[in-house]
């Protein structure tokens, strides 16, 4: 389909929602939108805190939903479901690729059966007693340990702890906040991240970014306050290391299922052996975050980023026809 009339058709951008990362998705939903209206498309807002939004784009006659939607609801397939069951073409992975890379403890086990590396980690069982997961866990990866929520995005209730009281404690209040949660072994190295963009033979990855957060890790306040997180790109890594964390990346993407747009956090530690830590399906589109730096360094302009996205979306639709 040309541009012009890709363009043409009723485009809703979907931010906001009611995941933890709302905030987040404001800022990236605002900026897709303006950056469609540059390019000169019709484009409504809808946010899908509201009951009625998906009779408000049937009013509105939308026939493609650009996702600036992030977290729980909103990248785990939820939101994928009702606009498949409503016929809606939309940006971003199906219903299955979304709910897997959702949930961290289903990611690690396929990338696992695949030999794609990923840490060690104990998927803890709410049936069982935690106090003993909390010792099995540390038996297993050792101090320091991290803690996490199985399905929570933007590193939102990550913790790294030391010693075996504060395990305890961390791991009930993160049980208590998110529910299911996963012990990980604690890589130290480089945090790197690389964005996947295209469909098909156009799948590519893009230059790898990396981080250098003035916290102890790359943590939600990290990634959204300016100054608090030294971009690097391209990452410090030699030639064949960054050959090897990208073909890493594109498998991972492939692993899972994901479409047209992809991120994938990863380490590299202190022996040059990367590890993939997640792989976000819906990345965040904001002015601080880290796929447009990626597209910039390969050249491409944020407008020209959000194109090909929507592009990947029409494709869609016409491969479901």
């Amino acid at each position: 389909m040309e541009k012009e009339q890709l363009l043409e058709k009723r485009i809703a951008v979907l931010m906001g929602g009611r995941s933890g990362e709302r905030q987040v998705s404001l800022r990236s939903g605002a900026r897709i939108a303006a950056a469609l209206e540059r390019l000169g498309a019709d484009v409504v807002t809808i946010d899908p805190i509201d009951l009625d939004w998906v009779e408000r784009m049937r009013a509105a006659s939308v026939e493609i939903a650009f996702l600036g939607v992030h977290g729980k609801g909103c990248e785990d397939g939820t939101i994928q479901g009702v606009l498949e069951a409503f016929e809606f073409s939309y940006t971003g992975s199906g219903v299955l690729a979304s709910a897997l890379a959702m949930n961290k403890t289903m990611t690690k086990r396929v990338l696992s059966t695949l030999d794609i590396p990923t840490p060690d980690y104990l998927a803890a069982d709410p049936n069982q007693d935690l106090d003993l997961q909390c010792e099995e866990a540390i038996d297993r990866l050792g101090l320091p340990i991290v803690i996490k929520p199985a399905s929570e995005g933007s590193s939102i209730g990550v913790s790294i702890i030391s010693d075996l009281p504060e395990v305890r404690r961390i791991a009930y209040k993160t049980q208590h906040q998110f529910g299911e949660i996963l012990f990980e072994r604690y890589i130290r190295g480089q945090e790197v991240t690389v964005g996947l963009l295209g469909i098909s033979e156009n799948l590519r990855a893009l230059p790898i970014l990396e981080l250098v957060p003035k916290r102890e890790f790359y943590d939600y306040e990290a990634k959204y306050t300016e100054g608090l997180t030294e971009f690097i790109i391209p990452a410090r890594l030699s030639d064949p290391l960054t050959k090897q964390v990208q073909e890493i990346a594109l498998r991972t993407h492939q692993a899972v299922g994901c479409w047209g747009v992809s991120r994938v956090d990863m380490l590299v530690d202190t022996d040059g052996q990367p590890y993939v830590m997640e792989i976000n399906t819906l990345p965040g589109l904001t002015d601080l975050s880290d796929l447009p730096a990626q597209a910039a360094a390969a050249g491409m302009s944020y407008d020209e980023l959000i194109y090909e996205i929507l592009t990947s979306a029409q494709v869609r639709l016409i491969a479901s026809d």
